[in-house]
């Protein structure tokens, strides 16, 4: 079993929040958190309910009021609690009637934030942690620390270097736990298929109702093919012959399930010549290879994807390694009218920006720092540190807080 470094702020949250919504996608391990977390906590204190148990849930679907009355007096598990927010109205009553530190431990499918019934029936009462999938620093067994250091404003460094072939293997397995087990790429990408098969028939069924089922799985194939690229909300609609309000629509669904996100773009009052389109990235690039039929010679053959998959992989390592970190971070692209990017722009809550460019070659010039020098201009005072990763040797100072830093520095 990985080490999950969420597992301690799940129990900072449990040891003075009444409800813990612990949050992922279906298969990125909250059940093996939630049951761990029970087993060091001591089973005896807990009762474990599962709704993925279709008895469970019909009797709570039946009466949600009597269902949670009647739980026993213990601490509460309750699993996959998007299946029925009929609940969540049921739950703030419980704890109203007897408020406690932890008395219950929520998971779910869906994005807490994104179901209007459950986050405004337990305001004040529920905290959120989101499980993302693996990072290479968990699958690897190593503490992060890349974010750290930048926050610090230090060039991170490593010995991990020329990790070309090993990034290909990482883009095309992705980070879910149980590809990660399975033996060859035939195999993982079977269970990646059958993975988004299930999403599509089930999950968002249990969300919302929706008038073409059928279309979600072509939107999410089509989807994987934007990884990278700006959001063109007519344009996708216009490839499944559907209207700009309810591709929308199809398209938040897909973020509510953790299938891919919106990075949306960086912004500044004083700089009006700035591109406002977020861009798209998949929650994990072994499903989006696995959508594409893309595997590592593919790959290899087609470096415009292997960098645009690349881009997505490193942007979702800087995301889960943001969980754990104390101060909230906001995540942002840069690209201005003059086509000039950067891929990553992580802001504080004082304003200071990082910004991160990623390169998936070996060699670099200094037309590889025009996007970070062109940023670096325009944030002025805001800036602290630029850094560009590639798959290089070591780290080398390529002018004032800018960097060139090997790829491997993410995970070292």
């Amino acid at each position: 079993m990985y080490p999950r470094y969420s597992e301690i702020n799940v129990k900072e949250a449990l040891s003075d929040t009444p409800v813990v919504f612990v949050m992922g996608p279906r298969q990125a391990g909250k059940t093996t958190l939630v049951k761990s977390l029970i087993m060091d906590m001591g089973s005896e204190n807990w009762t474990y309910i599962t709704l993925d148990d279709q008895a469970q849930f019909e009797i709570a679907q039946a009466d949600p009021v009597g269902f949670v009355r009647n739980l026993p007096s213990t601490r509460i598990a309750l699993d996959e609690v998007q299946r029925l927010p009929e609940l969540f109205v049921s739950i703030k009553q419980a704890v109203d009637e007897q408020r406690s530190p932890g008395r219950f431990l929520l998971t779910g499918s869906a994005n807490a934030l994104l179901l209007p019934r459950l986050s405004d029936s337990l305001a004040g009462r529920m905290e959120s942690v989101r499980l993302m999938t693996l990072s290479e620093c968990e699958i690897q067994g190593r503490q992060p620390s890349f974010l750290i250091k930048l926050l610090r404003e230090e060039a991170p460094s490593t010995q991990d270097i020329r990790v070309r072939d090993h990034l290909l293997q990482r883009l095309v397995t992705g980070c879910f736990p149980e590809p990660l087990q399975r033996a060859n790429e035939r195999r993982r990408q079977a269970w990646y298929q059958q993975y988004t098969s299930t999403l599509i028939q089930r999950d968002i069924r249990d969300l919302t109702h929706i008038d073409h089922p059928d279309l979600m799985a072509k939107l999410l194939k089509l989807t994987a093919f934007y990884a990278g690229k700006l959001v063109n909300l007519t344009e996708l609609g216009g490839k499944l012959g559907l209207d700009r309000l309810t591709i929308k629509k199809y398209m938040a669904l897909l973020e509510q399930l953790f299938l891919v996100e919106q990075l949306p773009a960086w912004h500044s009052n004083e700089y009006k010549r700035l591109v406002k389109t977020p861009k798209l990235h998949p929650v994990d690039t072994g499903m989006m290879c696995a959508v594409r039929g893309l595997n590592q010679e593919r790959l290899l053959k087609q470096p415009g994807d292997f960098g645009l998959v690349l881009e997505s992989f490193v942007y979702n390592e800087l995301r889960k390694q943001s969980v754990w970190i104390d101060e909230p971070l906001n995540f942002y692209h840069y690209r201005d009218k003059d086509k000039v990017e950067v891929d990553v722009v992580i802001e504080n809550t004082m304003g200071d920006c990082f910004a991160i460019e990623i390169k998936a070659a070996a060699t670099l010039n200094t037309k590889d720092f025009t996007g970070l020098k062109r940023f670096q201009s325009v944030a002025g005072d805001r800036f602290k540190i630029g850094v560009l990763l590639y798959d290089g040797d070591h780290t080398t100072a390529f002018g004032d807080n800018l960097y060139a830093v090997p790829v491997g520095a993410l995970w070292s």
